[in-house]
This record gives C-alpha cells, structure tokens and sequence, in this order.
C-alpha cells in the first residue's frame, strides 16, 4: 500500500517542482524585465536604428551616382584617356608594353585548363606577354597535372612559366609576392591576376592597357565578374543578385567618384611601379587585394572600374564553400579596418573627403555596420521585441527602410526580382556567419587569419552524377548539419509562436518564415550537394 501511494505521489512531486521553477523563472524575468531588460533593449533598438539610416543613406547616395552616370554616359574611355594600342613600323612589337599574367592556384582539378587556356588565348604580342602560373597544390598527381598543361601550351610557342615553392606561407598573398621576384619580371610594367576559375575574353588587354599607357595617374584596371554558373541552383542565383549590385553601384560609385574601389582580388591589371610603391602584397589579413588597394590610394594612385567588361568564372555552390568564403570576406576587410583606420586618418596625400570616404563608407558602413545591422536587428533584437511588448520599433524601422534598402540591393539583377523574397530570407541566414566573421576581425579572434580556398566544381559534379548512375550516396551527418543555423532558427520560431499566442506586433509571418530559412540552411539543404562517394 505504501509502495502504491508513493508511486502516485512521484508524478504529483515532479509537477509541482516543474510549476514552482517554472514560477521562480517568471518571477526573476519580470524582477529583471523593467530595470534591466527594457532599456537594454531600447538602446539597442535606438542603435541599429541609427545603423538603419546609415545604411539607407549610403544606398540612396550610391543610387543616384550610378543614375547619374547612366543618364550623363560617364563611360570611362570618356573620363580618362584611351586610345586604342598601334602598331610601330620602326618600333615593332617593342612598342607594346610587356604584360605578366599572374594565375594563382592550389589543387584546382577541376579548372586548371579552363584559366591557364584563357590567359594563353589572350590577343596580344607573344615576345610582349609572360604567362606565370603559380602552383601552391599539395596534391602531387594535380601538380603534375598543371605543369604538364603548361608544357603543352609552351610547346604552342607561349611564353609560360611554371612556378612551384616549398610552403605556402601567405597564402595567395604570398605566391603573388614570391612570383614577382623572379628575373624575368623585372622586364614587366603591368601585372595582369586571374584567379584558377576566370577565363578573360581574349580581348582584355587590349581594353585594358590603354588606360594603363595613356594616364601615368592609373594605378588599376578592374573589370567586371560574370557567372557562368549562375543558374546552378538557388543559392548562386541569390550570391549572384549580391554581386551584381556590388559590381554594377559599389564598384561604378567608387571609380567615378574619389577613383577608389576595392581590387577584387582578380580579373584586374596593375601597374607594377604603383604595386611596389604601395608596399607590394602583405599577408596580414584575408583580404590582400584590398589590402593593397588601400596602400596604393593613399599613395595618391587612381583606380578604374569598366563595367562593361566581363570575365567568366565560377560561384560557389556548395553551401560550406560559400560559408568560408563569406567568412574570409566579412573577416579580412573588419581586420583591415582595425589595422588601417589611423593610418588613413594619418595619410597627407590624400584629401579629407576621400579619407571620409573610405573610413566612412566604404569600411564603416559597407563594412561592419551593413553586417552586424542585418543579423542584429533582423534576427536577434526585432524579434526580441516580441518579447518584451514594452519596447516598439517604429513602423519606418521595421518595414520601410529595409524594404528600400531591399529594392535599392535588387537593382543590379533585374531578372531575379522574382526572387527578392527568398534572397532577403538568405541574405539574413548568412549574416549570421558575416557578424561572427566581423567581430573576429575586430577583435583579432582566433580564425582572423583563416584561409580556406574556395571550392571549384567546374563540371565535376555532372561528371560525378553521371559516373555514378542510380547508386545511393553516403550522406555524412555533420557536415549537413550546422548548430548556430538551428539555435537562431529555434529562437525565431519560439518568437514566432509566442506572438501568434500573446503577441501584438504581427511580426509571426516574418519570424516563421526566417526561421523556416535558417532550419533548411541548418539542415544543410542549401546550394549543390556534392556526393561523397
């Protein structure tokens, strides 16, 4: 009899003890709400509000650059002088300058040919022109792979050189430094950079060279990316919308205003007398190429964006390699920021307004702010509010301004206007990881430093689809799923239910369908999924 009712009374017992914590929990929250909580809050929100406008004003200013410059066709042969290169009777091919092409790579399978085949197809003077292919793979057999390739095209008559070292100290930065002391570049006046993935028109030099030989003052030609997989699936069609506006506002905005915009790291060309001025490349952050474009500017350098060049390459489309790659983006130019800010502050060649300018606009805002904003008050505080009824983010805040930040962003890919929904809904999971990269930066965390190279398919995976035929395919657990991804995706849901039930800020559409975003991308249904075996 005892043993039956003390069998009865454990459940009663376990009850209780879950109502009365339950209780203490509500007690401590509402103890702690009003004093603590709530103004916490409420200056956070003031915070990102600010950051809001900072955004919303950067964007509208950039936006009426680029209409101005469409509606006045400021094209850059009109702003600068370019003449189209001649031949000399007497001079011969002597009367070309002579051009490096820089092609840096690290176990590049599946595109070493597409590259080095593109810089080798360039139109210009064989005796003027030096192909330089820099090999860092670890990988023997691809090592053995690319110099062959290089064999092959020098047996056509191109002058191509194959470059090994025995480290890869520095990374990209550092095989760019180390195939610049060669003998034979001294010979070179400008440097051409593909990375493994870009296939420059044949026609590259010969539009971009000009503007090199007729301004002494031009310091870099950069050229626009375009993607040749664009259309693989869902996610290269958002990073697409993202680099579109990045090339046809940030890029166009920078060049036509102060001559300054952030070398992309490839399809550009350099002056080499400016490169060296500048301090040559550095391995200090993630981010070398813009790195050195800083260095160069306040060196008085100028640079040129042309729009309407475009040279094919590759996008990420495996979800983990865009996760590093946006993790290197958002990391280097936070970690740069840091390194640099006093120095430009500091710099006498170059005006106040352009040091404004890149303190301000292009580091600040651009930088750190557009990041920690879309995470911080989309994901985080925004939903918070549901929470904590007495604090209110005004309607302007909360809808109007991201959604002219919205249309502002989808400018640059007409085409996918359709997909503004799920491109806002991506671009909010991936601030996640560019928040975190941004505070390493920073804070010079641990993973400052971190360089892993983004992965290339090129036809691997249809190769691999085809080889393997209807055969099931071994799915590794841990490198589908992604916690940080699950831990947002759960709060927005939790917040979602509690403003369905108590809520009245009618914010539950919006966090269900955020959260639904960040549990597919914590689930790793994101991008293309490349089978293991």
């Amino acid at each position: 009899m005892d043993m039956v009712s003390s069998a009865a009374i454990l459940p009663d017992m376990l009850l209780g003890g879950r109502e009365q914590v339950a209780e203490q929990i509500g007690e401590v929250w509402e103890l702690a709400k009003a004093p603590v909580v709530v103004p916490v809050l409420r200056l956070t929100v003031a915070v990102c509000l600010a950051m809001s406008v900072m955004m919303l004003v950067e964007k509208v200013y950039m936006g009426i650059v680029v209409l101005v410059v469409k509606l006045l066709g400021r094209r850059p042969e009109k702003q600068y002088k370019w003449e189209a290169m001649k031949e000399d009777v007497e001079l011969g091919n002597s009367a070309y300058p002579m051009v490096l092409v820089q092609i840096p790579m690290y176990n590049e399978k599946e595109v070493y040919q597409l590259s080095i085949g593109a810089a080798c197809g360039l139109y210009w003077p064989s005796d003027r022109i030096i192909i330089q292919v820099l090999d860092d793979s670890t990988d023997p057999a691809i090592k053995d792979m690319v110099e062959v390739e290089c064999r092959r095209w020098a047996s056509k008559g191109i002058n191509i050189k194959y470059e090994i070292r025995d480290n890869r100290n520095g990374y990209k930065a550092g095989a760019l430094k180390e195939g610049m002391k060669h003998s034979y570049v001294k010979h070179c006046d400008y440097v051409a950079i593909f990375d493994a993935d870009f296939q420059p028109q044949p026609d590259y030099l010969w539009r971009t060279i000009p503007f090199l030989v007729h301004n002494p003052q031009i310091a870099l030609v950069q050229a626009r990316w375009k993607f040749v997989n664009s259309d693989e699936c869902l996610m290269t069609r958002m990073q697409e919308m993202s680099l579109d506006y990045h090339f046809t506002v940030e890029q166009e905005v920078g060049s036509v205003t102060y001559a300054f915009f952030g070398f992309n790291g490839t399809a550009g060309v350099w002056r080499i007398s400016a490169l060296n001025e500048a301090g040559g490349w550095k391995d200090r952050t993630t981010v070398e190429d813009m790195d050195l474009a800083v260095r160069a500017s306040l060196k008085g350098w100028k640079f040129v964006y042309v729009g309407d060049l475009e040279v094919k390459n590759e996008l990420p489309s495996t979800f983990k390699a865009y996760r590093y790659q946006q993790h290197r983006w958002s990391c280097g130019p936070a970690n740069l920021f840091r390194k640099m800010a006093m120095e430009i502050v500091r710099n006498k060649k170059v005006s106040p307004w352009k040091k404004l300018y890149l303190i301000y606009s292009f580091f600040f805002v651009r930088k750190i702010v557009a990041h920690l904003v879309t995470f911080i008050f989309y994901c985080v505080v925004l939903p918070a509010t549901v929470l904590v009824p007495e604090v209110e983010v005004p309607k302007w805040g909360a809808v109007y301004v991201p959604s002219i930040i919205t249309f502002l962003n989808a400018v640059g890919t007409p085409r996918s206007l359709h997909l503004l929904v799920f491109w806002i809904l991506f671009e909010n999971v991936m601030s996640l990881h560019r928040t975190k990269a941004t505070f390493i930066g920073l804070l010079e965390a641990g993973r400052v430093n971190e360089w892993v190279v983004t992965e290339k398919l090129g036809d691997a995976l249809k190769t691999k689809m085809a080889s393997k035929g209807p055969k099931r395919f071994r799915i590794r657990i841990g490198e589908r799923v992604h916690v940080l991804e699950l831990i947002v995706g759960i709060y927005l849901f939790l917040c979602g239910c509690y403003d369905v039930g108590f809520g009245k800020n009618r914010y539950f559409i919006y966090l269900f369908l955020q959260s639904t975003a960040f549990f597919i991308a914590g689930f790793g249904y994101v991008g293309t999924f490349v089978p293991n075996s």
